[in-house]
């Protein structure tokens, strides 16, 4: 019988997080959660098991409260760029969880990676 979406997503999410267990020990990892009507990230080092730095759809200051389109993750992922130069972050590697790399993810790490994160 075929896998529910849900299983897919969740076998998706463990294969991608402990490939980058592997192979990115001790950096830091930029998270990604997409819903139906937002997107957030969130910086964690998981050394000391602590956020560093986050953004999301949902804050007023970046202006698109609710929205969930290229744009808008385009606005988060710029911001989390901003927010991690003043964390003192200059590189982590990416943890897309179960989401694929296409769409909103792609436009918010692109956005990231130009706003001087290495990812």
């Amino acid at each position: 019988m075929a896998n529910s979406k849900r299983q897919l997503f969740l076998k998706r999410r463990l294969r991608v997080r402990n490939k980058l267990r592997k192979v990115n020990a001790g950096r830091v990892r930029l998270t990604v959660h997409r819903s139906n009507k937002n997107i957030s990230v969130q910086l964690i080092d998981d050394v000391k098991g602590v956020t560093l730095a986050s953004a999301s759809s949902l804050e007023k200051t970046l202006g698109i409260v609710g929205k969930n389109n290229i744009e808008a993750a385009t606005k988060v992922g710029s911001a989390i760029a901003e927010r991690a130069k003043q964390a003192g972050v200059e590189e982590a590697y990416f943890d897309r969880g179960g989401f694929l790399y296409h769409g909103k993810v792609k436009a918010l790490a692109d956005a990231a990676r130009e706003g001087g994160l290495k990812i």
